[in-house]
């Protein structure tokens, strides 16, 4: 039930008609409001007031039909400008950021501004009716008016922030900026929080793995576990990860998770292997198929190389021979190191989850240091070797990161990654680039050589200033 509920909240975030319904919804409820208190107060009241008057059914209707006709016009503009500005944002930083427009709620507030005002004018103005029209008894809403008025002083309000807007949305700094402050968000709020909670003796719990799900698991052994099958195919989405863990302690078992959230199943597909298979009826089987959400699409929900991946996909699109745009693969580079730099600092759970019994109940996949980089710097790595500006950048935002490093495997991943930097880049530059390229890495890797590479990187003005 969570994992639907947030699939489709994380659905309605994303598509342009929810809000624009919302607002049209109380622009019906707030027309007939104030109708209805109109009919009760009159409009004697404004006498009282010299700036205010009370309208008569021609200038009344000329009012309402004005401002509801061009609340429609500017509506239909406003969204033909929203439309050319997505066709274009995905052509240009791919179609994967889609979404990202789709759901930012600046577009979707001005539509609906102009969407909910044309409404309310529109039901407004039914009700007016002069004397003659209705055999000696006239209405005007004033009140209604007035605040029909009002509604389009905010309407051109909103025009001129969206006018601003747009521009500024688009603007390659601001995508990248949007994508890596959900990339931070997410690796706060996801680490080291997971499915359970990690165990305190790791070596212990992994003795309690069921033999069926070892490595060494010979034929008959292997077979003593209930495949839960996926029911849809797509992209998942979402995991309820705390109603994972509670079937598990209920029926007492111990559940190997198959994929995670951004992976893609087909129907049929084994989602869970559960041990041991006697105390998994049908009805757990399908609250453990419940638990998680498939799309067509992949979310950034849970999945954090979702994100990763849109920030590679920009920088391996600006360092293509067709756009030749090294800075923008800076800014991804800038992003990224950020990222994997507050990863460094943190303790990444086990894929060996336990309840609060401290008993073995998920073994979900492994989330590593080591994966992660792989996933952004090792992916870029081929597209700034052939590049000397983001190659150097490259080299920096390693640098970056080890600053938060303390642990030597992770310091070795760096290594690495430099070292593959170098190797790429000796095929694909030449002369002073490849040299500058070298000088760096070498820079760098003598830094990290030493106990105090903290201090020699952050104390190193040629390092810190040499940049690209």
């Amino acid at each position: 039930m969570n994992a639907g509920f947030r699939r489709l909240t994380d659905y309605l975030g994303s598509s342009y008609w929810f809000v624009p319904t919302v607002m049209a919804i109380a622009a019906v409820l707030l027309a007939g409001g104030m109708v209805a208190l109109d009919s009760k107060v009159g409009s004697a009241w404004m006498d009282g007031y010299v700036w205010l008057y009370a309208s008569r059914p021609d200038g009344a209707r000329q009012v309402l039909s004005s401002v509801g006709g061009s609340m429609i016009t500017v509506a239909g503009t406003v969204f033909s400008v929203t439309i050319a500005a997505v066709v274009y944002a995905s052509g240009q930083y791919g179609p994967r950021l889609l979404t990202n427009f789709m759901r930012d709620r600046g577009n979707q507030v001005t539509l609906g501004t102009f969407i909910a005002t044309f409404l309310y004018c529109l039901l407004v103005l039914r009700t007016i009716h002069s004397a003659d029209e209705s055999g000696g008894y006239g209405f005007v809403p004033n009140l209604a008016l007035l605040v029909g008025v009002l509604l389009a002083l905010c309407s051109i309000a909103v025009l001129i922030y969206f006018i601003h807007h747009v521009p500024s949305k688009i603007h390659i700094n601001s995508v990248i900026e949007d994508v890596g402050d959900r990339l931070l968000r997410g690796i706060d709020d996801r680490f080291p929080r997971f499915v359970g909670s990690s165990p305190d003796d790791h070596a212990t719990t992994a003795t309690n793995v069921p033999d069926t799900f070892r490595d060494d698991a010979n034929a008959s052994v292997g077979k003593q576990r209930r495949i839960v099958a996926a029911k849809d195919t797509g992209y998942i989405q979402f995991l309820d990860d705390e109603a994972v863990l509670r079937l598990a302690s209920k029926h007492d078992l111990v559940l190997r998770l198959q994929y995670q959230p951004g992976d893609f199943v087909h129907v049929g597909r084994a989602l869970v292997e559960v041990w041991p298979p006697e105390q998994c009826d049908d009805a757990c089987a399908n609250d453990l198929r419940d638990a998680f959400a498939v799309g067509s699409r992949r979310s950034a929900l849970q999945d954090l190389r979702f994100l990763v991946d849109e920030l590679v996909e920009i920088a391996a699109r600006a360092l293509s021979p067709g756009v030749n745009d090294p800075f923008t693969a800076v800014t991804c580079l800038d992003w990224l190191s950020a990222a994997m730099s507050d990863l460094a600092g943190r303790s990444l759970p086990s894929h060996l989850r336990v309840d609060d019994a401290g008993a073995l109940r998920v073994i979900a996949h492994p989330t590593t240091f080591a994966s992660l980089m792989d996933r952004s710097f090792g992916a870029l790595a081929q597209y700034c070797a052939a590049d000397m500006v983001a190659s150097l950048r490259y080299l920096n935002a390693l640098g970056e990161v080890s600053l938060d490093c303390d642990e030597p495997d992770r310091l070795t991943t760096i290594r690495l990654y430099a070292d593959r930097l170098e190797e790429l880049a000796g095929d694909a530059l030449k002369g002073f680039n490849l040299t500058r390229v070298r000088t760096r890495t070498g820079e760098l890797r003598t830094a990290l050589d030493q106990p105090d590479y903290k201090r020699r990187l952050r104390d190193g003005t040629a390092w810190l200033a040499g940049t690209a």
